[in-house]
């Protein structure tokens, strides 16, 4: 598997997985952080568009 900030291979017995690095790691919190990342919530049935 690919470490999913810099691409780097990562085994899975890594302790670090799924990334690479602490480095990476804390760049991922940061970007969880910063709202770059977003979970998207369903739209309630009263706010639909017709």
């Amino acid at each position: 598997m690919n470490c999913p900030i810099c691409k780097k291979e990562v085994a899975f017995d890594d302790p670090e997985f799924p990334f690479c690095s602490e480095r990476c790691r804390i760049i991922d919190l940061g970007n969880w952080a910063t709202g770059k990342y977003v979970i998207p919530s369903p739209i309630p049935k009263d706010e639909e568009e017709p």
